[in-house]
């Protein structure tokens, strides 16, 4: 009995579809590719236990298949005056967060008290700080990360939890100036593109949804979601909230997003060694064992950027070689 012409055209649509799956494991014909996709990142952050087995230990992650055109994007949030051991014990989400990307084991900040750390991310120096002062007492104009993005082209923006207005500078309630570092910068073109783009965290969870998140972003918590006054349980909490946020979001499911969390210091009884996570969509899973620091993550934020690195951040170890991210 003859097949009819369109009964033949579908049986080789059929084997066509039954071929792709053995050989690609595509899936089958008239499937969305999004359909079959693993759970999300934000749903997975609340099943995170403090027991999770510990990643193996590498010098330098090497490069993995591209999956993705690059890392374009960094967003980096920060806790405060807690060591990698405590954070590891006391942040489960966090920690398993970075237990299933990759995280840092001898990352260390620069030095005492909070502020000369946050200048020294922002500028690959502390530019001589050595006090938590407000900006009235340090007026700096050397270069830095914020201006960089924004003259070669790029974007840059701060997200500061409980602040009153944009790029506030003095303490109000919640929010500490101590911890927003464009505030410190009082150049002009500074201080304008400061008032313009250092804003409330509110706005992360929108820029997140549009896909419009800064090529080099800031997340400061307050001083209660940053463990600072209050604990590390509720930084965990809010900090792992915002990872949701973003894991849900293009900017992250494209691969083009790296997101970091560290802390400014440990307590002062750690050799101020913190915990510092690195993640991107199509990393693998480890934990890196070469020496960083603060300057190491200046000089990420600018291999993203594509500039020259700034002061110490030119001799400081390669982040994005240690942890083996492809910058876009």
């Amino acid at each position: 009995m003859e097949v009819a012409p369109d009964a033949k055209l579908l049986t080789r649509l059929l084997a066509g579809c039954a071929v792709g799956t053995l050989l690609l494991g595509v899936a089958g014909c008239g499937s969305d590719a999004d359909s079959t996709a693993a759970p999300s990142e934000a749903a997975s952050l609340t099943a995170a236990a403090p027991g999770s087995p510990a990643a193996p230990v590498s010098p330098a992650a090497p490069a993995r298949a591209d999956r993705s055109a690059g890392v374009t994007k960094v967003v980096v949030f920060m806790v405060e005056n807690h060591s990698l051991v405590q954070m590891r014990a006391g942040m489960p989400k966090v920690y398993g967060f970075a237990a299933r990307h990759a995280y840092a084991t001898d990352y260390r900040a620069i030095r005492h008290p909070s502020l000369p750390n946050y200048i020294a991310i922002a500028a690959g120096s502390t530019l001589g700080v050595a006090d938590d002062a407000d900006p009235s007492a340090h007026r700096l104009t050397g270069n830095n990360v914020f201006r960089q993005a924004l003259r070669s082209g790029h974007t840059a923006k701060v997200y500061a939890e409980s602040m009153p207005r944009r790029c506030a500078l003095t303490n109000s309630g919640r929010y500490a100036v101590r911890h927003n570092p464009w505030t410190y910068f009082s150049a002009s073109a500074d201080r304008a593109a400061c008032k313009k783009y250092d804003v409330r965290a509110g706005r992360l969870a929108r820029d997140s949804r549009a896909g419009s998140l800064p090529n080099v972003g800031f997340v400061i918590p307050d001083i209660v979601d940053d463990a600072h006054d209050g604990t590390l349980a509720q930084a965990d909490a809010w900090i792992s909230r915002q990872i949701g946020r973003l894991t849900a979001g293009p900017d992250w499911r494209a691969g083009r997003l790296a997101i970091v969390v560290t802390a400014d210091e440990d307590d002062s009884r750690s050799g101020n060694k913190v915990l510092t996570v690195v993640a991107t969509k199509d990393q693998p899973r480890r934990a890196v064992a070469t020496p960083l620091d603060h300057y190491s993550l200046t000089g990420f934020l600018e291999d993203v950027l594509h500039v020259r690195h700034l002061r110490h951040a030119r001799t400081a170890p390669s982040l994005a070689q240690a942890f083996g991210v492809k910058v876009g």
